[in-house]
């Protein structure tokens, strides 16, 4: 099956051989998948991977090199904990990545990736992100500030609530580049700091992030391996494919067809308040994540101390929970204005390019607009690039636009306001795609 020995020793394999180790196949035990060539066996590695045993298994019976690149900083020595997981390469008959993906666009992407590479703009400018933290830093003791001079009456706590509520938001920007290892050269360096920003700062585990936000960029709009899109279909019918298939089974969790309305009630306002507040304890506690766990309760312990003297219990109470509101409104505004009116779909094993440029688009650039994002309305170089310091994005966009036009490839940037109708339109239209398959067909 697996071919003759090569004089180096390795077993030679074909794409068909490795397709069936994916974890599903005929041999569901099995995990394999290629780096330059070179088959790995996961099988077992995968609940050791430090990224999470989810986001490597995601690649499990494809190509895996062109996120395997994206997503580390030394690659050298992520190679030497990767040799004993090796057990072949492809035969010299079969092609480097599966021949359903377009040749010449990987190439081309890769060659992308060395001009990226050359030109330093993987490189970080450690001032910015330090004059970012201390704006941070600034807001979160203005808003004591407002409560200590003026006192706790409605004016004050409002305006106390509105600049905590922007410090949860610009620090989720932060700890996002710290998760990507966007800011030091040593990854370890980004772990320790991004545990002090996101626990510290906003009360959140880091291990919860990583364990759903890398899924996230591995297979950015994949049901079923995006935990961003796991809202489909318990609460929304999400894309034009998932949502006539809900329909054709018959499938009703929701009434789909007002899920553009009621998104207003159960998603922005709704979604770190009573979801993410409860689930990350209950995240750190399950998975012993005790240092993560630590962090978090020094958020809280500071934040009680530094508001119980001022407003009482009841009154702390309230301002949390009311910048909780501030900060969700925010953050589901910003991070699904680039992905719900996107493609949505099972995996196709499509190229890396393609993979995040139909998953994602960009919002237009203004100083505004990258501060209220975190730059994340370069979302499309963002995918493309996760471990490229932010204030760089603006700089290889051009370069991106011009392999997409050489390809065909849409590349979609619209206006801030534009970018959040969209989430609305396409919930109406996949909303109203399911309730026509589920009467008619």
């Amino acid at each position: 099956m697996e071919g003759s020995e090569p004089g180096r020793g390795l077993r030679r394999f074909t794409w068909e051989e490795i397709g069936q180790r994916n974890g599903r196949g005929p041999a569901p035990q099995e995990r394999w998948l290629v780096i330059d060539r070179k088959v790995y066996d996961i099988s077992h590695f995968c609940r050791r991977h430090p990224g999470g045993s989810r986001v490597i298994s995601h690649y499990a019976g494809q190509d895996a090199t062109d996120p395997f690149i994206a997503f580390h900083l030394d690659k050298t020595l992520v190679r030497k904990y990767m040799s004993p997981l090796l057990i072949g390469e492809l035969a010299p008959d079969q092609p480097s990545f599966e021949p359903s993906k377009n040749k010449k666009l990987v190439e081309d992407f890769r060659e992308l990736r060395a001009v990226v590479e050359k030109m330093g703009l993987l490189n970080p400018n450690h001032t910015f992100f330090f004059l970012y933290l201390c704006h941070i830093l600034v807001l979160d003791v203005a808003a004591w500030l407002v409560i200590w001079y003026f006192g706790a009456s409605t004016l004050p706590f409002l305006f106390s609530a509105v600049l905590l509520g922007t410090v949860q938001a610009q620090a989720g920007w932060l700890q996002h580049d710290f998760g990507h290892l966007s800011v030091f050269s040593k990854s370890r360096w980004n772990h320790w700091v991004h545990k002090f920003v996101i626990g510290h700062l906003k009360g959140a585990p880091a291990s919860w992030w990583n364990h759903l936000h890398f899924q996230h960029h591995a297979k950015p709009n994949c049901f079923r391996k995006d935990p961003d899109v796991n809202m489909h279909p318990l609460f929304f019918a999400l894309g034009k494919t998932l949502s006539v298939e809900l329909g054709v089974q018959k499938k009703k969790f929701m009434p789909y067809n007002h899920q553009h309305k009621y998104f207003f009630i159960i998603g922005p306002p709704a979604l770190v308040p009573l979801y993410f507040q409860w689930y990350i304890f209950y995240f750190a506690v399950q998975r012993k994540q005790w240092v993560d766990l630590a962090w978090m309760l020094s958020f809280y312990i500071r934040f009680f101390l530094t508001y119980l003297p001022f407003l009482g219990v009841k009154g702390t109470l309230g301002l949390h929970l009311l910048v909780r509101f501030i900060e969700s409104n925010w953050f589901v505004w910003v991070t699904q204005m680039n992905h719900i009116p996107m493609h949505i779909d099972y995996d196709k094993n499509v190229d890396w390019f393609s993979t995040q440029l139909q998953a994602t688009c960009n919002v237009h650039q203004s100083f505004f607009n990258d501060w209220f994002s975190g730059h994340l309305n370069f979302q499309i170089e963002h995918h493309l690039f996760p471990t490229m310091p932010r204030h760089n994005y603006w700089k290889v966009a051009p370069l991106v636009k011009s392999l997409c036009a050489k390809h065909g490839i849409e590349y979609q940037c619209k206006p801030l306001l534009t970018a959040f109708a969209d989430i609305v339109h396409s919930l109406k239209d996949s909303g109203e795609l399911w309730l026509d398959a589920y009467l008619h067909k």
